[in-house]
Protein backbone atom coordinates (compact mmCIF):
# COMPACT_ATOMS: atom_id res chain seq x y z
CA UNK A 1 0.00 0.00 0.00
CA UNK A 2 1.59 3.30 -1.31
CA UNK A 3 1.39 6.32 1.88
CA UNK A 4 2.18 9.81 2.16
CA UNK A 5 6.05 9.97 2.85
CA UNK A 6 6.75 11.64 6.36
CA UNK A 7 9.59 13.99 6.68
CA UNK A 8 11.12 14.42 9.54
CA UNK A 9 14.56 15.34 11.92
CA UNK A 10 16.73 13.78 14.22
CA UNK A 11 19.45 14.83 15.79
CA UNK A 12 22.77 12.90 15.76
CA UNK A 13 23.95 12.30 19.20
CA UNK A 14 25.07 9.16 21.51
CA UNK A 15 21.89 7.71 23.21
CA UNK A 16 22.63 8.13 27.05
CA UNK A 17 22.09 4.10 28.97
CA UNK A 18 18.68 3.75 29.08
CA UNK A 19 17.64 7.11 26.89
CA UNK A 20 14.72 5.50 24.93
CA UNK A 21 13.07 4.17 27.60
CA UNK A 22 9.69 6.21 28.53
CA UNK A 23 9.92 7.33 32.21
CA UNK A 24 7.62 10.26 32.19
CA UNK A 25 4.32 7.39 32.86
CA UNK A 26 3.51 5.89 36.47
CA UNK A 27 1.10 6.93 39.52
CA UNK A 28 0.86 10.47 40.29
CA UNK A 29 -0.46 9.88 43.69
CA UNK A 30 1.52 7.04 46.38
CA UNK A 31 -1.62 6.32 48.23
CA UNK A 32 -3.63 2.92 48.18
CA UNK A 33 -2.59 0.24 45.10
CA UNK A 34 1.34 -0.39 45.24
CA UNK A 35 3.64 -3.11 44.51
CA UNK A 36 4.76 -4.72 47.77
CA UNK A 37 7.34 -6.87 46.88
CA UNK A 38 9.88 -7.96 43.69
CA UNK A 39 11.61 -11.01 44.37
CA UNK A 40 14.26 -12.25 41.41
CA UNK A 41 16.83 -14.64 41.82
CA UNK A 42 19.37 -15.23 38.90
CA UNK A 43 23.07 -16.94 37.89
CA UNK A 44 24.12 -13.68 40.47
CA UNK A 45 22.93 -10.53 41.94
CA UNK A 46 19.35 -10.46 42.59
CA UNK A 47 16.46 -8.40 42.93
CA UNK A 48 14.73 -7.78 46.92
CA UNK A 49 12.74 -5.28 46.48
CA UNK A 50 10.12 -3.81 49.01
CA UNK A 51 7.18 -1.06 48.46
CA UNK A 52 5.60 1.32 50.72
CA UNK A 53 5.40 4.25 50.85
CA UNK A 54 4.25 4.57 47.38
CA UNK A 55 6.77 6.40 44.86
CA UNK A 56 5.24 8.69 42.41
CA UNK A 57 5.81 8.32 38.57
CA UNK A 58 8.47 5.59 37.70
CA UNK A 59 10.79 4.66 40.21
CA UNK A 60 14.22 4.37 39.75
CA UNK A 61 15.39 0.95 41.09
CA UNK A 62 18.12 0.04 38.74
CA UNK A 63 20.95 -0.17 41.95
CA UNK A 64 19.02 -3.63 42.53
CA UNK A 65 20.47 -5.80 39.21
CA UNK A 66 20.32 -9.45 38.67
CA UNK A 67 22.34 -11.66 36.06
CA UNK A 68 19.98 -13.89 33.65
CA UNK A 69 21.26 -16.61 30.97
CA UNK A 70 19.90 -16.66 27.67
CA UNK A 71 17.69 -19.93 27.23
CA UNK A 72 17.64 -20.36 31.18
CA UNK A 73 14.19 -20.36 33.14
CA UNK A 74 13.69 -18.22 35.82
CA UNK A 75 10.67 -17.61 38.78
CA UNK A 76 9.92 -13.92 39.71
CA UNK A 77 7.64 -13.51 43.01
CA UNK A 78 5.53 -10.36 43.18
CA UNK A 79 3.30 -9.20 45.52
CA UNK A 80 0.89 -6.55 44.67
CA UNK A 81 -0.65 -5.13 47.29
CA UNK A 82 -1.37 -2.07 48.71
CA UNK A 83 -0.12 1.39 50.56
CA UNK A 84 -3.75 2.26 51.83
CA UNK A 85 -6.94 1.13 50.48
CA UNK A 86 -8.15 -2.44 48.71
CA UNK A 87 -8.92 -1.43 45.24
CA UNK A 88 -9.19 -4.08 41.96
CA UNK A 89 -6.77 -3.32 39.59
CA UNK A 90 -4.14 -5.13 37.10
CA UNK A 91 -0.36 -5.45 36.66
CA UNK A 92 2.11 -6.44 34.52
CA UNK A 93 5.96 -6.99 34.32
CA UNK A 94 8.06 -7.10 31.01
CA UNK A 95 11.69 -7.14 30.17
CA UNK A 96 13.38 -5.86 27.74
CA UNK A 97 14.81 -9.30 26.13
CA UNK A 98 16.46 -7.21 22.71
CA UNK A 99 17.73 -3.94 24.19
CA UNK A 100 15.27 -1.20 22.03
CA UNK A 101 14.26 0.56 24.66
CA UNK A 102 10.84 -0.23 24.34
CA UNK A 103 8.37 -3.23 26.48
CA UNK A 104 7.12 -5.01 23.56
CA UNK A 105 4.22 -7.14 24.23
CA UNK A 106 5.88 -10.16 23.88
CA UNK A 107 8.58 -9.66 26.85
CA UNK A 108 5.56 -9.63 29.06
CA UNK A 109 6.92 -12.13 31.76
CA UNK A 110 4.22 -11.75 33.67
CA UNK A 111 0.55 -10.62 34.44
CA UNK A 112 -2.01 -10.65 37.44
CA UNK A 113 -5.40 -8.75 37.86
CA UNK A 114 -7.84 -8.65 41.63
CA UNK A 115 -8.18 -6.78 45.01
CA UNK A 116 -5.33 -6.72 47.45
CA UNK A 117 -4.91 -8.48 49.67
CA UNK A 118 -3.80 -11.47 47.70
CA UNK A 119 -1.36 -14.61 47.76
CA UNK A 120 2.05 -13.53 46.23
CA UNK A 121 2.37 -13.93 42.30
CA UNK A 122 4.64 -17.13 41.07
CA UNK A 123 5.63 -16.06 37.19
CA UNK A 124 8.27 -18.64 35.51
CA UNK A 125 9.65 -17.56 32.67
CA UNK A 126 12.41 -18.24 30.03
CA UNK A 127 14.98 -16.06 28.79
CA UNK A 128 15.10 -16.37 25.17
CA UNK A 129 17.88 -17.35 23.20
CA UNK A 130 18.15 -14.89 21.16
CA UNK A 131 18.13 -12.20 23.83
CA UNK A 132 20.54 -9.35 23.43
CA UNK A 133 23.62 -10.09 25.54
CA UNK A 134 24.18 -6.81 28.06
CA UNK A 135 22.34 -5.08 30.36
CA UNK A 136 18.34 -4.52 30.18
CA UNK A 137 15.65 -3.60 32.18
CA UNK A 138 12.94 -5.13 33.94
CA UNK A 139 9.44 -3.28 34.38
CA UNK A 140 6.90 -3.90 36.65
CA UNK A 141 3.73 -2.35 37.17
CA UNK A 142 0.38 -2.42 38.94
CA UNK A 143 -2.63 0.11 37.89
CA UNK A 144 -5.36 0.69 39.96
CA UNK A 145 -8.43 0.41 38.06
CA UNK A 146 -6.33 -0.82 35.13
CA UNK A 147 -7.50 -3.26 32.79
CA UNK A 148 -5.03 -6.35 30.57
CA UNK A 149 -2.84 -6.07 28.75
CA UNK A 150 -1.43 -2.91 30.47
CA UNK A 151 0.69 -0.18 28.77
CA UNK A 152 4.34 -0.11 30.28
CA UNK A 153 4.59 4.05 29.28
CA UNK A 154 1.10 4.84 30.68
CA UNK A 155 0.37 7.52 33.70
CA UNK A 156 -2.35 6.64 36.02
CA UNK A 157 -3.08 7.57 39.41
CA UNK A 158 -2.75 4.89 41.92
CA UNK A 159 -0.57 2.14 41.54
CA UNK A 160 3.49 1.79 41.19
CA UNK A 161 5.80 1.66 38.60
CA UNK A 162 9.46 0.16 39.32
CA UNK A 163 12.15 -0.34 36.86
CA UNK A 164 15.40 -2.71 37.88
CA UNK A 165 18.57 -3.66 36.30
CA UNK A 166 18.63 -6.95 34.25
CA UNK A 167 22.44 -8.76 33.32
CA UNK A 168 21.87 -10.63 29.81
CA UNK A 169 24.86 -13.24 29.49
CA UNK A 170 25.56 -15.98 26.67
CA UNK A 171 22.37 -14.24 23.88
CA UNK A 172 23.46 -12.62 21.17
CA UNK A 173 26.23 -10.11 20.70
CA UNK A 174 25.51 -7.11 19.30
CA UNK A 175 29.55 -5.93 18.89
CA UNK A 176 29.04 -6.78 14.96
CA UNK A 177 26.00 -4.63 14.92
CA UNK A 178 27.77 -1.03 14.60
CA UNK A 179 25.14 1.33 13.32
CA UNK A 180 22.58 2.14 16.14
CA UNK A 181 23.11 5.70 15.80
CA UNK A 182 24.91 8.56 13.84
CA UNK A 183 28.40 8.69 15.60
CA UNK A 184 28.56 4.80 15.31
CA UNK A 185 27.54 4.57 11.62
CA UNK A 186 28.12 1.30 8.91
CA UNK A 187 30.59 2.84 6.71
CA UNK A 188 30.45 2.52 3.06
CA UNK A 189 33.24 3.52 0.99
CA UNK A 190 33.12 1.47 -1.98
CA UNK A 191 30.77 0.93 -4.72
CA UNK A 192 28.59 -0.74 -5.72
CA UNK A 193 27.77 -2.02 -2.33
CA UNK A 194 25.64 -4.85 -1.29
CA UNK A 195 24.93 -6.16 1.95
CA UNK A 196 22.04 -8.12 3.87
CA UNK A 197 21.24 -6.88 7.36
CA UNK A 198 18.80 -7.13 9.89
CA UNK A 199 17.00 -4.45 12.09
CA UNK A 200 15.29 -6.61 14.54
CA UNK A 201 17.96 -7.30 16.89
CA UNK A 202 20.79 -4.81 18.69
CA UNK A 203 18.82 -1.71 16.99
CA UNK A 204 16.84 1.01 18.98
CA UNK A 205 14.63 4.36 17.21
CA UNK A 206 17.36 6.50 17.28
CA UNK A 207 15.21 8.32 13.78
CA UNK A 208 12.12 8.77 14.65
CA UNK A 209 9.94 8.87 11.57
CA UNK A 210 8.33 5.70 12.62
CA UNK A 211 9.24 3.34 15.94
CA UNK A 212 11.05 0.92 14.02
CA UNK A 213 14.67 0.17 15.07
CA UNK A 214 17.00 2.34 12.74
CA UNK A 215 19.96 1.23 10.94
CA UNK A 216 22.66 4.44 10.49
CA UNK A 217 25.24 4.11 7.61
CA UNK A 218 27.61 6.82 6.27
CA UNK A 219 28.65 7.01 2.90
CA UNK A 220 32.11 8.34 1.65
CA UNK A 221 34.59 8.05 -1.00
CA UNK A 222 31.76 8.39 -3.98
CA UNK A 223 33.27 11.48 -5.95
CA UNK A 224 33.68 9.51 -8.98
CA UNK A 225 29.96 8.70 -8.84
CA UNK A 226 27.76 12.05 -10.17
CA UNK A 227 24.85 10.50 -8.69
CA UNK A 228 23.71 7.12 -6.15
CA UNK A 229 20.98 4.89 -6.40
CA UNK A 230 20.29 3.36 -2.84
CA UNK A 231 18.02 0.73 -2.87
CA UNK A 232 15.67 -1.54 -0.23
CA UNK A 233 14.22 -3.57 -3.14
CA UNK A 234 14.26 -7.39 -2.15
CA UNK A 235 13.78 -6.92 1.58
CA UNK A 236 11.51 -9.14 3.72
CA UNK A 237 9.43 -6.03 5.38
CA UNK A 238 7.64 -2.76 4.56
CA UNK A 239 11.17 -0.36 4.76
CA UNK A 240 11.51 3.39 4.53
CA UNK A 241 14.50 5.40 3.71
CA UNK A 242 15.82 8.54 4.89
CA UNK A 243 18.97 10.27 3.31
CA UNK A 244 20.54 13.08 4.70
CA UNK A 245 23.77 15.31 4.61
CA UNK A 246 26.79 15.77 6.93
CA UNK A 247 25.48 17.93 8.99
CA UNK A 248 21.89 15.40 9.79
CA UNK A 249 19.36 17.58 7.72
CA UNK A 250 16.72 15.07 5.56
CA UNK A 251 17.92 15.74 1.78
CA UNK A 252 15.82 12.34 0.30
CA UNK A 253 12.88 10.17 1.58
CA UNK A 254 11.40 6.69 0.19
CA UNK A 255 8.45 4.59 1.36
CA UNK A 256 7.19 2.72 -1.00
CA UNK A 257 9.62 2.58 -4.55
CA UNK A 258 7.71 2.20 -7.80
CA UNK A 259 9.44 -0.60 -8.88
CA UNK A 260 9.61 -2.68 -5.92
CA UNK A 261 6.49 -3.02 -4.16
CA UNK A 262 6.59 -1.74 -0.22
CA UNK A 263 10.47 -1.39 -0.20
CA UNK A 264 12.42 1.61 -0.34
CA UNK A 265 14.80 3.13 -3.22
CA UNK A 266 16.18 6.75 -4.03
CA UNK A 267 18.12 8.39 -6.31
CA UNK A 268 20.41 11.70 -5.56
CA UNK A 269 23.15 13.89 -6.55
CA UNK A 270 26.34 13.67 -5.55
CA UNK A 271 27.11 17.16 -5.81
CA UNK A 272 28.06 19.43 -2.74
CA UNK A 273 28.42 16.58 -0.82
CA UNK A 274 31.55 14.64 0.46
CA UNK A 275 29.98 12.24 2.85
CA UNK A 276 25.81 11.29 3.23
CA UNK A 277 24.14 9.28 5.94
CA UNK A 278 21.43 7.04 5.07
CA UNK A 279 19.05 5.84 7.47
CA UNK A 280 17.16 2.31 7.13
CA UNK A 281 14.04 1.43 8.88
CA UNK A 282 10.60 -0.07 8.61
CA UNK A 283 7.05 1.47 8.12
CA UNK A 284 5.43 1.69 11.31
CA UNK A 285 6.90 -0.83 13.58
CA UNK A 286 8.54 -3.05 10.81
CA UNK A 287 11.64 -5.33 11.46
CA UNK A 288 13.83 -7.82 9.42
CA UNK A 289 16.13 -8.71 7.00
CA UNK A 290 17.00 -6.21 3.90
CA UNK A 291 19.08 -6.31 1.42
CA UNK A 292 20.65 -2.56 0.76
CA UNK A 293 22.44 -1.92 -2.50
CA UNK A 294 24.29 1.54 -3.27
CA UNK A 295 25.67 2.19 -6.55
CA UNK A 296 25.61 5.12 -9.69
CA UNK A 297 22.36 6.43 -10.58
CA UNK A 298 20.40 8.30 -13.02
CA UNK A 299 18.31 11.60 -12.16
CA UNK A 300 15.35 12.59 -13.94
CA UNK A 301 15.10 16.30 -15.27
CA UNK A 302 12.77 17.17 -11.95
CA UNK A 303 15.07 15.74 -9.90
CA UNK A 304 18.53 17.40 -11.56
CA UNK A 305 16.87 21.23 -11.51
CA UNK A 306 15.15 21.60 -8.16
CA UNK A 307 14.41 24.87 -6.67
CA UNK A 308 16.41 26.43 -4.00
CA UNK A 309 15.11 28.78 -2.04
CA UNK A 310 15.77 31.29 0.72
CA UNK A 311 13.12 31.50 3.82
CA UNK A 312 13.36 34.63 5.97
CA UNK A 313 13.46 35.49 9.15
CA UNK A 314 15.06 31.97 9.83
CA UNK A 315 14.52 31.66 12.68
CA UNK A 316 11.10 32.54 12.99
CA UNK A 317 8.16 33.91 15.63
CA UNK A 318 5.13 34.90 13.87
CA UNK A 319 5.69 34.89 10.39
CA UNK A 320 8.07 34.59 7.45
CA UNK A 321 8.52 34.57 3.62
CA UNK A 322 10.52 32.74 0.48
CA UNK A 323 12.80 34.10 -1.83
CA UNK A 324 13.47 32.60 -4.82
CA UNK A 325 10.74 31.57 -6.52
CA UNK A 326 7.88 32.61 -8.25
CA UNK A 327 5.41 30.30 -7.11
CA UNK A 328 4.82 26.78 -5.99
CA UNK A 329 2.71 24.81 -2.72
CA UNK A 330 4.68 24.62 0.15
CA UNK A 331 4.12 22.27 2.78
CA UNK A 332 5.62 23.02 6.37
CA UNK A 333 6.20 19.64 8.24
CA UNK A 334 6.64 19.51 11.77
CA UNK A 335 9.65 16.99 13.71
CA UNK A 336 6.79 14.33 14.25
CA UNK A 337 5.90 14.34 10.28
CA UNK A 338 3.02 15.90 10.39
CA UNK A 339 1.79 18.31 7.59
CA UNK A 340 0.86 21.26 9.20
CA UNK A 341 0.62 24.04 6.77
CA UNK A 342 0.15 23.25 3.29
CA UNK A 343 -0.69 26.43 0.50
CA UNK A 344 -0.04 27.92 -2.63
CA UNK A 345 2.74 30.62 -1.77
CA UNK A 346 4.45 33.36 -3.88
CA UNK A 347 7.84 34.91 -3.22
CA UNK A 348 5.86 38.24 -1.43
CA UNK A 349 3.56 36.53 0.59
CA UNK A 350 3.79 36.41 4.22
CA UNK A 351 3.21 32.70 6.00
CA UNK A 352 1.24 33.39 9.51
CA UNK A 353 2.60 30.81 11.80
CA UNK A 354 1.56 32.64 15.08
CA UNK A 355 -0.27 29.60 16.23
CA UNK A 356 2.74 27.01 16.04
CA UNK A 357 4.80 25.40 19.00
CA UNK A 358 8.60 26.46 18.80
CA UNK A 359 10.85 24.33 17.46
CA UNK A 360 12.41 22.44 13.88
CA UNK A 361 10.09 21.94 10.89
CA UNK A 362 10.84 21.17 7.54
CA UNK A 363 9.72 23.46 4.64
CA UNK A 364 8.91 21.44 1.38
CA UNK A 365 8.41 23.57 -1.91
CA UNK A 366 6.90 22.26 -4.71
CA UNK A 367 7.17 24.24 -8.02
CA UNK A 368 7.84 23.60 -11.90
CA UNK A 369 11.10 22.55 -11.25
CA UNK A 370 11.07 20.51 -8.69
CA UNK A 371 11.27 19.76 -5.48
CA UNK A 372 13.52 21.66 -2.50
CA UNK A 373 13.65 21.03 1.53
CA UNK A 374 14.95 23.56 4.06
CA UNK A 375 15.06 23.42 7.45
CA UNK A 376 13.22 26.20 9.48
CA UNK A 377 13.19 26.97 13.39
CA UNK A 378 10.16 28.72 14.85
CA UNK A 379 10.88 30.30 18.18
Amino acid sequence: MTRLLLLTISFFAIPAAFSQYCISGGPTSNADSNVESVTLNGDAGGINYTGCPGVLGVEQATAQSVVLGAGSNYTISIQFGTCGGNYSGAAQAWIDFNQNGVFEAGESIGSWSGIPPTAMSNFNFTVPSGATTGQTRLRVIQQEAGALPLNPCASFTWGSAVDFSVNIQNGIDCSAYTGDNAAQARPVSSYPFTETHSNSICYSNQNPVYSSPDVFYILTNFASLTNLKVSLCGSTFDTFLTIKDSQGNPIAINDDAPNCGPQSEVTISTQGHTSLYLVVEGWNNQTGDYTLNIGQGTLSIDQLSATHFRIYPNPASSTFQIDGVESGILNLINAQGAVVRSLEVNSTEEIDISDLPSGIYMVKLETESGVSVQKMMIE
